[in-house]
């Protein structure tokens, strides 16, 4: 191949530019002479008092088993406002690698895992850099993508209806839509890339917990992949609160986004509007709506920590937990005396192999057997066949376990 004709391919296949400047996505942060801002830095102060009680409030074992539950939830939920609904159960058969034989709802569970995978490697400090960071958000894409079956790497231009495979960690090389929106042209998001990594950057902590929903709405507004960019956006803003907070994963925003789906994406439309007059901030676009999607993003993550905390208060967890057990005994489905077993874990958070024995009185033999039909179950679960048990969240007992987690199957 030639040189020239080499530069002349490079030439068509260059991404368009039309020379937009990053200050068309400001402002994006809240102004500390805003009229919203005394709201929002009392909401952050209070949602990381809410946060911390509730982390505090349990034994470590019950937050890490609580941790796998909520990346189900939240990966069940923040697919549910992409319209794609896969319900937790099939979820949990997808971690187990039991997928359906319907091509469709296969895809489906394959993208829940993605999802639960990649929140999975962001609770074990996987990130390379700040959530914000250009290389965070390419490396979120780029893993959750890089798990998704073929089908659904595809996108559909409904002007023409070609279809458009999805680069993993790639940003947009075309124009796109998003209702009434045209998000800026592929050749300038670059540079839109880097003023809001530098924008979000060493920040204080009341200024970072807001900009989990600031940066959430200007990534949107970015939209710097040609999809899945709701997805990394609600785990981007996990990841911040995740960070600057160390929520111990066990609350989401996703579930009270996705129940208020209506005015979530109406905040996040009027967020797209330009200033309103000179009382308005002083950047290109508005900041009181931005302001007021923040205060509606901060007020329903502490509705959600008081739905989490509601859930779990230890005396009605393990009233739950024990009704549960005693009607499965009744029914044969477990040996008698599981129930005691279950309830010594639950009371000391975890449960020596040794110590299986003393709480039930028996010989070796029954032990074992009442152990294994209660990790058979799934309600307990132990790193090895001689480590320690620790209670266990499955998906099929969250309606009776923890009412409202996730909505009947």
């Amino acid at each position: 191949m030639s040189e020239e004709k080499s530069d002349m391919e490079a030439d068509i296949d260059a991404p368009v530019d039309r020379g937009e400047m990053p200050t068309a996505m400001e402002p994006l942060l809240i102004r500390a002479s805003s009229a919203h801002r005394s709201r929002l830095a009392d909401l952050a102060v209070e949602l990381v008092e809410k946060s911390t009680g509730l982390s505090r409030s349990l034994p470590p074992q019950m937050t890490r088993a609580l941790a796998a539950m909520v990346r189900a939830m939240n990966c069940y939920y923040s697919n549910l406002i992409e319209g794609h609904d896969t319900h937790p159960v099939d979820i949990e058969r997808a971690l187990n690698e039991d997928y359906s034989r319907d091509p469709k709802k296969r895809d489906l569970q394959m993208e829940a895992r993605a999802h639960i995978e990649v929140q999975q490697w962001i609770d074990e400090g996987g990130l390379p850099g700040p959530a914000t960071s250009e290389a965070a958000i390419l490396a979120m894409h780029r893993r959750f993508c890089e798990r998704l079956p073929d089908e659904l790497l595809w996108v559909e231009n409904p002007d023409t209806g070609e279809r458009i495979r999805v680069m993993p960690g790639c940003l947009r090389h075309r124009d796109v839509a998003v209702g009434q929106h045209i998000p800026v042209s592929p050749g300038a998001l670059p540079r839109f890339m880097r003023r809001f990594e530098e924008g979000y950057a060493r920040l204080g902590k009341v200024d970072t917990i807001i900009a989990a929903a600031t940066a959430h709405h200007r990534l949107l507004w970015m939209h710097p992949f040609l999809d899945g960019n709701g997805r990394v956006a609600r785990l981007m803003s996990y990841a911040i609160l995740h960070e600057a907070m160390n929520t111990g994963g066990i609350w989401s925003v996703a579930r009270g986004l996705a129940r208020r789906e209506q005015a979530y994406k109406a905040h996040l439309a009027a967020c797209d509007e330009p200033r309103h007059g000179d009382y308005d901030g002083r950047g290109n676009l508005s900041e009181s709506r931005l302001a007021e999607f923040a205060v509606f993003f901060l007020e329903t993550c502490i509705d959600q920590i008081d739905f989490m905390e509601s859930l779990i208060q230890p005396e009605r967890l393990r009233h739950r937990i024990l009704i549960w057990a005693e009607e499965e005994i009744r029914l044969g489905s477990l040996p008698p005396r599981a129930d005691a077993v279950l309830d010594a874990v639950l009371y000391r958070g975890e449960l020596p192999r040794a110590d299986v024995l003393k709480v039930l009185g028996t010989g070796d033999r029954q032990a074992r057997r009442i152990t294994s039909a209660l990790l058979d179950a799934g309600v307990l679960i132990a790193t090895s066949t001689r480590a320690p048990l620790h209670l266990a969240f499955p998906a099929r007992l969250a309606a009776r376990w923890l009412p409202g987690l996730f909505p009947d199957q």
